[in-house]
């Protein structure tokens, strides 16, 4: 008998409450329908899932933060919660799990280190190898000292990028899984101020996108996958005072920055960037003006028809309509509430 799937339509959407939401989303009309909740303790913001389906991993954002694991229910998608180890740092706000799934990267925002935590043949999670980091900015207000805002493995699977937005660094760590380690390779040295938050690598070229907090740009960096060396090529300010800038190749991929953040899709021609202004609103620059408060995060389904945004002040997740001859987006009148939300993954 053939052995039932996770829905690839069902979403996770991590929140600042003590749940996990599951919705479930039709591909052909993008209406959203909540369908279940799960307890995943408090603050389960950023969520990623294992490689082989069947793992949920979340970050407990806290002053004592943790990671937890809960395995996924193949037939409905139900999460049951397998075990969590400390993130050995404060407000851990991003995970990622190695190509491999063995190995699962945190980033701790507030104690400006990141972690590998090997995981087990049943998806549990073991105590955490930490790397602190060191350094600051030039704004003191947010760069007082390192800030690590994301980590995630490059395409090779033998490194690991770390974007610090407190030191103005993207750090470059040998994946040692043998040992169940991070090994410090390199860095790359950002503009002062820049506030690097969130990273994302081209699906063919060897190029990395770095999402700049701090001051509205993406920046373009090289990346020699047989080293792990960085080296700067581009920086742009995809938010003008007279609108967004026009992102054209050879930075095109299929990439999102909220806030600005990214996270990566399946390979098209457009490069989204979603950026939050001083009065919390969102603008959405792949086409349209989104008007959510405080847009923590966006999402393209697995079609790339919908493009997904998790509005965390207003307590929703709306939906646009993509153009895939274009990307230009439209929004639609779905909508969901969800308390929080600041967090969406496809099963």
């Amino acid at each position: 008998m053939t052995e039932a799937r996770t829905d690839p339509d069902l979403l996770y959407v991590g929140t600042y409450t003590e749940s996990v939401y599951l919705v479930r989303m039709d591909r052909r009309s993008g209406e959203l329908m909540r369908v279940a909740s799960a307890s995943a303790g408090a603050n389960p913001s950023f969520l990623t899932i294992h490689p082989n389906r069947r793992v949920l991993y979340a970050v407990n954002e806290l002053d004592k933060g943790a990671v937890s694991a809960s395995t996924i229910d193949r037939a409905s998608g139900a999460l049951t919660r397998l075990n969590e180890q400390p993130s050995e740092g404060g407000a851990p706000c991003y995970v990622s799990v190695d190509r491999s799934g063995r190995a699962l990267l945190v980033a701790n925002y507030a104690g400006g280190n990141v972690g590998l935590l090997p995981i087990g043949p049943d998806g549990a999670l073991a105590p955490a190898h930490m790397v602190q980091h060191t350094g600051k900015g030039p704004t003191p207000s947010r760069q007082e000292a390192p800030h690590a805002h994301c980590i995630v493995p490059d395409p090779t699977n033998r490194f690991a990028l770390a974007a610090d937005l407190g030191a103005d660094r993207v750090f470059v760590y040998g994946l040692d899984l043998g040992g169940k380690a991070l090994r410090p390779v390199g860095e790359a040295v950002m503009r002062p101020g820049a506030g690097p938050r969130h990273i994302a690598f081209h699906p063919t070229l060897p190029l990395v996108f770095v999402a700049n907090e701090l001051d509205s740009t993406v920046a373009t960096l090289r990346f020699d996958s047989g080293s792990g060396t960085l080296s700067r090529r581009a920086r742009i300010r995809p938010f003008r005072p007279d609108g967004p800038a026009r992102i054209t190749r050879p930075t095109s991929t299929s990439r999102h920055l909220a806030a600005p953040c990214m996270c990566r899709t399946a390979a098209t021609t457009a490069l989204g960037v979603c950026h939050r202004g001083v009065d919390g609103r969102a603008r959405a620059r792949a086409g349209g003006l989104h008007r959510g408060r405080l847009a923590a995060q966006f999402h393209a389904a697995p079609t790339e028809r919908w493009l997904l945004v998790a509005n965390q002040r207003s307590n929703s997740v709306i939906v646009f309509e993509r153009d895939p001859a274009n990307g230009r987006l439209t929004l639609t009148q779905q909508k969901i509430e969800i308390p929080s939300p600041v967090c969406l993954r496809f099963a």
